[in-house]
């Protein structure tokens, strides 16, 4: 196995380690998400709020835990690489469209890993790790124009359900 699979593998466990951190907390007490995340209307953060964000939070921990264990299977690695993308998509909509997430260091954290991991996990033409690790001009755009396009594709239904 390549260098750069052993550093994404061990990146990844790191990853779902802490999001086990940030589920325990959520579940424990859901001031957490107020004082740090959602900080521009903690008054909308509840516990049924909270608990889901927690379950959300472990199931990307599942994937991202068993994509470590399991590299080299695609599915799982596409899988792993869409719940970076909806965490990005998340946290970027509570930022910039619905206003409930300023961007503080609580909300940034999640942005910089999210963005990191799409970057380093989408830099080949299958999208999938391989032992290859060149980076082909080609492919990186190709895979920053699909998760751009998606990111915009979503955001667009999202602001035009909302009045912004």
């Amino acid at each position: 196995m390549s260098r750069f699979l052993n550093v994404l593998r061990s990146w990844l466990l790191m990853v779902s380690v802490i999001a086990v951190g940030n589920t325990v907390q959520s579940f424990r007490d859901h001031s957490f998400l107020s004082q740090k995340l959602y900080t521009g209307t903690p008054d909308y953060v509840n516990g049924l709020q909270a608990r889901t964000f927690g379950i959300w939070t472990l199931l990307s921990s599942i994937i991202r835990c068993a994509c470590a264990i399991d590299i080299q299977n695609r599915t799982l690695y596409h899988i792993t690489l869409w719940t970076f993308v909806l965490a990005l998509g998340h946290f970027l909509s509570e930022a910039f469209i619905y206003k409930t997430a300023p961007l503080t260091i609580g909300v940034m954290a999640p942005l910089i890993v999210a963005s990191e991991l799409l970057y380093r996990g989408h830099v080949n033409c299958s999208g999938s790790p391989s032992e290859e690790e060149e980076l082909s001009d080609t492919c990186l755009r190709r895979g920053t124009l699909v998760m751009g396009t998606v990111l915009s594709d979503w955001f667009t239904c999202l602001s035009s359900q909302q009045n912004i």
